[in-house]
């Protein structure tokens, strides 16, 4: 059972996934503007786009991890009172 809910739940690519799959399609949209199979706007295009998914991502995750922190302080404190 554990190994499913692992399997389920992303494994060690948990919270990962988006960054691995926007760096491949930077690097292959690199690659196919040096191999001569795209133009510069469609290199252009491409790395904008997966590199705005890229930050997005990031700054998902970190205010996630800044509102945890905050709802944690906020729960300490209150069965303090």
């Amino acid at each position: 059972m554990n190994k499913i809910t692992r399997i389920i739940g992303g494994g060690w690519l948990a919270g990962r996934r988006t960054y691995i799959v926007s760096t491949a399609g930077i690097i292959s949209a690199i690659a196919a503007y040096i191999a001569g199979d795209s133009d510069i706007f469609n290199m252009l295009q491409t790395l904008f786009t997966l590199g705005g998914i890229f930050f997005l991502r990031a700054g998902i995750h970190n205010h996630h991890k800044e509102n945890t922190c905050k709802s944690q302080k906020n729960s300490k404190t209150r069965t303090a009172d």
